[in-house]
């Protein structure tokens, strides 16, 4: 007589799920609900990640020090499948830890990531390449391998889950795979249980140990998953979002419903707080504080609006203002309705004949590039005598 192991008894997911959010809340004060909810949703969605086509990065990061982010990483990294703690791990060491032999593949926690790719830090290509490429399931770097003359190529592989945490803000390719939790510090009222890793681990261990059990019970059923996505979140948000909203629909009861909220209030804040390149930064200005309501400007007005707003760059750009050839440059990358570069054009005003901007030239590549107005659609102006 053979003896078969019975069935493991079917986990609740979304009680699995309150008990995470009730560790992490002992321990971190997270600026918003729906930060709380992404970050559990992304501890869940470490343990799945042959489950999906992409795996998002978190990025817990801050203005200040003492705002939380480390003690984050901290509690994350109890939760989490194999965590690689990666503060000055090169791009090699990486490549190796992902592509290794034991199957065991690595949760990435860069803490201090400021030190990595902030303003003293220099390029590090190499680490931004691998953070990048590692978002994407089936992706892969290519490196030279053996000594002098006896090198070969070799593909690694880089899919992995990576959470950051440090000041200021991250690479433009990274933010964008990035679900962003910009942390703050506490406020009086705002208490937190101090955490000590000889006695609190433990109990995330068997929260990450049950996890990793939830998530053999429904790994079929999330592969095979396509959420719906909240209205209005597209493309690139979608990707970041569609595992976290996967591990919400199976887990069930309150967290779909808290995952699409919190998936529309960070998708919207991070529209906010980051305006993408430096040339989306320069036509959204444009757009919205230079020529609102003109239909065309000289070069010399532009430039003296776009100097004097506080919050943008163009007053220190690359250590002088913004100049007529470097905005010149920066404009005649886009193009108009009808395929031309944008560039200058003669203005007629009082004093004679000036070189400026038509909106009616700039208006396809502000419908394309910037985030959209909260009133009605921008239309271009009729070409009338309006300049300022």
């Amino acid at each position: 007589m053979t003896s078969t192991t019975p069935p493991a008894s079917p986990i609740d997911g979304a009680a699995l799920l309150d008990e995470v959010e009730a560790f992490h809340r002992r321990f971190n004060v997270f600026p918003t609900e729906a930060a709380h909810v992404a970050v559990v949703l992304w501890d869940a969605h470490a343990h799945l990640l042959d489950c999906f086509e992409s795996t998002p990065r978190l990025a817990f990061l801050s203005p200040e020090p003492g705002s939380g982010k480390s003690r984050a990483l901290e509690i994350v990294e109890t939760l989490v499948p194999h965590p690689m703690a990666a503060v000055d791990a090169s791009a090699a060491a990486l490549f190796r830890a992902v592509s290794g032999v034991d199957g065991q593949r690595p949760t990435i926690l860069f803490d201090e990531i400021d030190t990595i790719f902030g303003p003293k830090a220099g390029d590090n290509e190499q680490l931004r390449g691998f953070i990048n490429a590692g978002h994407r399931r089936g992706k892969v770097m290519y490196r030279c391998v053996g000594d002098g003359a006896n090198q070969t190529v070799q593909a690694f592989p880089s899919y992995t889950a990576v959470a950051v945490a440090g000041l200021g803000s991250l690479p433009d390719t990274i933010l964008t795979r990035s679900v962003i939790i910009r942390m703050r510090r506490r406020a009086r009222n705002e208490k937190a249980e101090p955490y000590r890793s000889r006695l609190h681990e433990k109990e995330g261990f068997a929260l990450r140990d049950r996890l990793a059990a939830w998530a053999e019970q429904v790994s079929e059923q999330v592969s095979g998953a396509w959420p719906e996505m909240p209205e209005g979140v597209t493309d690139r948000p979608a990707d970041v979002w569609e595992p976290l909203l996967a591990v919400a629909d199976a887990v069930g009861g309150h967290w779909p419903r808290r995952a699409r909220d919190a998936c529309l209030e960070l998708v919207k804040a991070s529209q906010v707080n980051d305006k993408g390149s430096i040339g989306i930064r320069l036509l959204t200005d444009l757009r919205d504080h230079v020529m609102t309501g003109i239909d065309r400007l000289p070069t010399i007005a532009i430039l003296d609006r776009l100097n004097a707003l506080d919050d943008a760059p163009w007053a220190d750009f690359n250590g002088k203002p913004l100049d007529s050839r470097r905005l010149s440059r920066m404009l005649s990358e886009y193009v108009t309705a009808d395929g031309a570069p944008v560039t200058s054009r003669n203005i007629k005003t009082g004093g004679g004949v000036l070189k400026g901007y038509y909106a009616a030239d700039l208006y396809d590549a502000w419908q394309r590039y910037c985030p959209p107005l909260p009133e009605s659609p921008l239309l271009p102006l009729p070409e009338g005598e309006n300049a300022v």
